[in-house]
């Protein structure tokens, strides 16, 4: 009898303390069409902390992601799909000069036009292995809300729509062919807030006051291309606007859900919910990338840590990616840093997302030449991956799924070095130090959730990079010395070096005082930097 009063005893307490994790979200999902793979993890924080991340991952260090969607049409740049509603901004001023007035072609009428005519998914899955990669990552949604495969739960998608293609199913594919893990990226969590501005209408000039197409409904479909079609499902503007939103930069205070953001509805997050499990189910990734504070919807929700748990559950080697996370939270998720990075050897596995140009393709950007140069790219690894790190790098393609030559140029070059450099980067793990010289002394601090590569933009042979696998350790200079000397500090009598190699470039000659190791380079054997092998 007590043993069954202890019992019961407890199964209340469960369910109370059950009850208390639930009431704590205001917005909790609504799981009626797709559930949460159940099994080891559970949607806390302290389950998914018990969550270790895979060695695979940090033998990888290099990913390569094709953030590619119908935001690339106009070649404007990203957020295209937000700004081409901001009255005399460029993104604006193009669409209106190019494809109409807002209040007449918006957003939705650009989605026929993403034809991916000249896209082949394994010719480029190839390209970017051969360049190094060691997993792909694709875009799944990006706040635009448009969902790139045939989303059960989305019609404004890419089989129905454009394309008329399932390409997550193909570039999923393309992974498989090339043994690369694939990951996916979803965003639409923030098309709530971020479509705004197609609720408004122009203050100035000949179409003032007349509203933009953001509160369109089925209804006012009735003989256009989109008839059936409910545009509330892609613009998500059946609610009011958030505090300040005529203001274009209130959002970046709000992505947490904080500051005046109008809150979700509960359906608006189950559907968010259902599409990611869609994905994750019918494509299996090892990887999913969040492009929020955290996680989606949170703290509000329960959502994200249903789908952790769910991915977790399904693949125990899977990762999942969180933005501006606490140091418990990173025990839970894999840290991502945006176009930046810390200057300091992290102790858990984490990764940077960059890109050599705009996240969407940028004619502009292509214009003025100001895509990352190989160089750029390839110093930005190194220092990166001597910090526990990976890089995961988009490479942005035009709508027809293509390329342009000065990226051709830069994929090339990457190629060419990390064809003979690779192993200073790939399976290592950090020395005792990461790096020395002008820019590893500095003191670079994160901006929100990075935002700092340009403190990183002018190293030069005078910052080294170490990395380490068994008694070798890697040091790799951020450029050639002139006079073909390099002095690496860290490595003075004390430390016993027994040899010294130039991968591409065979034996040196060294020399160790009491100041540095001092080695005797030969002509430049590659045109961005070069790695010593040093035998300890």
């Amino acid at each position: 009898m007590r043993q069954r009063k202890h019992l019961l005893l407890n199964i209340m307490m469960i369910l109370a303390l059950t009850a208390t994790a639930q009431e704590s979200y205001r917005i909790p999902v609504e799981e009626v069409h797709e559930h949460m793979q159940t099994g080891r993890y559970q949607p806390t924080w302290e389950s998914l902390k018990t969550h270790k991340v895979p060695e695979w991952f940090r033998d990888a260090k290099f990913g390569i992601w094709a953030h590619w969607g119908p935001q690339c049409v106009e070649g404007s740049g990203d957020w295209m799909a937000r700004s081409m509603y901001m009255e005399g901004n460029r993104e604006y001023r193009w669409h209106v000069e190019h494809y109409g007035h807002p209040s007449e072609v918006g957003f939705k009428d650009i989605l026929p036009l993403f034809k991916a005519e000249h896209w082949n998914p394994e010719q480029l899955v190839e390209k970017y292995k051969r360049c190094g990669a060691q997993y792909f990552f694709v875009l799944g949604n990006h706040h635009d809300n448009f969902d790139l495969w045939d989303s059960r739960y989305q019609p404004w998608n890419s089989k129905n729509i454009g394309p008329k293609r399932d390409v997550l199913a193909e570039w999923a594919a393309a992974a498989k062919k090339a043994g690369l893990p694939l990951g996916i990226s979803f965003h639409a969590d923030h098309a709530w807030t971020w479509y705004e501005p197609s609720q408004r209408y122009d203050l100035e000039g000949e179409k003032a006051g007349v509203y933009y197409d953001g509160n369109l409904t089925a209804a006012d479909g009735k003989g256009k291309w989109w008839e059936g079609l409910d545009p509330q499902l892609l613009y998500r503007q059946n609610h009011p606007m958030s505090k300040g939103s005529w203001d274009n930069g209130a959002i970046h205070g709000q992505w947490d859900w904080s500051h005046g953001a109008c809150p979700p509805s509960r359906e608006f997050v189950t559907n968010f919910y259902d599409r990611t499990l869609d994905a994750i189910n019918r494509y299996s990734p090892d990887l999913i990338y969040f492009d929020v504070t955290v996680l989606p919807f949170y703290p509000l929700s329960d959502c994200g840590l249903r789908i952790a748990a769910h991915l977790y559950n399904k693949n125990p080697r899977a990762v999942v990616f969180g933005k501006i996370l606490d140091g418990e939270q990173r025990k839970a998720l894999t840290w991502d840093v945006e176009r930046g990075a810390p200057n300091e050897i992290v102790d858990e596995p984490w990764q940077t997302c960059n890109c050599i140009g705009g996240w969407h393709y940028n004619t502009s950007i292509y214009e003025r030449d100001g895509y990352k140069s190989a160089a750029t790219v390839v110093k930005q690894l190194v220092d990166i991956v001597s910090k526990n790190g990976n890089l995961l790098l988009s490479v942005p393609l035009r709508a027809d799924g293509t390329y342009d030559e000065k990226e051709a140029r830069i994929l090339d070059d990457l190629e060419a070095w990390m064809t003979v450099n690779g192993e200073s980067i790939f399976g290592t793990r950090p020395w005792t130090k990461f790096g020395e010289g002008p820019v590893a002394e500095k003191n670079i601090a994160l901006n929100a959730q990075g935002f700092n590569d340009g403190q990183y933009a002018n190293m030069d042979w005078r910052d080294i990079r170490f990395t380490q696998k068994g008694k070798v350790l890697y040091a790799t200079a951020m450029g050639w010395p002139d006079d073909h000397r390099l002095s690496i500090r860290s490595l003075a009598k004390g430390v016993r070096v027994r040899g010294v190699t130039l991968l591409g470039g065979g034996k040196l000659k060294y020399r160790q005082t009491s100041e540095a190791l001092v080695v005797e380079l030969p002509q430049p054997v590659n045109a961005i930097a070069p790695v010593l092998k040093i035998t300890l």
